[in-house]
């Protein structure tokens, strides 16, 4: 991976900083590679220079974004290598071998591990929903079959580790005894949603019921045979980073009169994505009713199979093959010329 590069070839950490999406803003590289074993320990540097040197008495600028914007990367870091006490490593992009392509189902079902004989069980929540007795359940099955561990996924779904072969067949019995599963439909297995107006104050919609509305009636009418990301935050705060995803909705009040009256409802972006394909995404249209989300990212992916390029072709890479009011004619936002 970096022969020529003067450090030992091996896996490292790459680092990145100042990513805020719900600002539109993806973390930057740095060009700072670390090992893992260091990973707390920098991580911890930087916390502190940010602590010290950051405006924490100011909600709104109380982030590391403001800190780089101001004094810039290099800056920055020589700060951070001062608190550390010795240089961080620097080397240029082509000493980084190139990320594989990404497997959106790859967190869920039945996966070997490199350990001889364990297996890792990928669970399908709906959508990072579970009961108490869900939750005992699952401890008991990793602490009785597997290796005492339970992982988190970025698409709100758990991992159980170190479930040996022989033990399979009864624990994936298990997960479906407590309601849970671990198959998913395609458009589930990429369905993101914050706590919403249910459970959060600066909810605009019901982002978790309106997420399970958009599967329900999406999984049925949309032949699709990949995951899309769909992402839908309540708020500006972004926290399902819905900037992001393929498709992502904002909670938003939209107008239903002139006396100024509003109900739940969103903006839609789409193109969106994260890792090696990093981009925020664009606006689509404005001011959907919630009850119109479903019919509304319905079209949406039934623009994507029948334009894409092939059938392998991303929403992604489709999406980034057209500018915005192409987009919108073709979904139907607009009308033809």
């Amino acid at each position: 991976m970096l022969e020529g590069h003067g450090v030992e070839p091996g896996i490292y950490y790459q680092l990145g900083l100042g990513g805020i999406t719900g600002h539109r803003d993806l973390a930057r590289p740095t060009g700072v590679i670390l090992p893992p074993a260091d990973a707390t320990r920098i991580a911890d540097a930087i916390v502190r220079v940010f602590i010290e040197h950051g405006d924490r008495t100011n909600r709104l600028k109380a982030r590391l974004k403001y800190v780089l914007d101001a004094w810039g990367f290099e800056k920055f870091l020589e700060t951070v290598e001062e608190k550390l006490g010795r240089k961080l490593v620097r080397v240029s992009a082509d000493a980084i071998a190139q990320r594989p392509e990404f497997d959106r189902l790859a967190h869920i079902g039945v996966h070997p591990q490199k350990q001889a004989g364990l297996n890792w069980i990928g669970i399908a929540l709906k959508l990072g929903r579970l009961s108490a007795e869900q939750m005992r359940g699952l401890a008991k099955l990793s602490a009785d079959f597997g290796d005492g561990d339970i992982r988190l996924t970025v698409w709100q779904n758990l991992l159980l580790s170190g479930v040996a072969d022989a033990n399979v067949t009864t624990v994936i019995a298990a997960i479906e005894t407590l309601g849970l599963s671990t198959t998913t439909s395609v458009i589930r297995a990429g369905l993101v949603a914050c706590t919403g107006a249910t459970g959060c104050k600066f909810g605009n919609a019901h982002t978790k019921e309106n997420a399970d509305e958009i599967a329900a009636w999406c999984e049925d009418r949309v032949p699709l045979d990949s995951p899309v990301n769909v992402h839908l935050s309540g708020c500006h705060h972004s926290c399902a980073q819905h900037y992001i995803g393929d498709i992502g909705l904002i909670g938003a009040r939209v107008p239903v009169n002139e006396d100024g009256d509003t109900a739940p409802g969103y903006h839609v972006f789409v193109g969106g994505g994260f890792g090696a394909d990093g981009i925020i995404a664009r606006e689509l249209v404005q001011n959907v009713k919630a009850e119109d989300a479903p019919k509304t990212v319905e079209q949406i992916l039934k623009t994507y199979i029948a334009n894409r390029a092939s059938a392998d072709e991303t929403f992604i890479k489709f999406a980034g093959r057209h500018d915005i009011d192409d987009l919108k004619r073709m979904v139907g936002l607009e009308p033809e010329g």
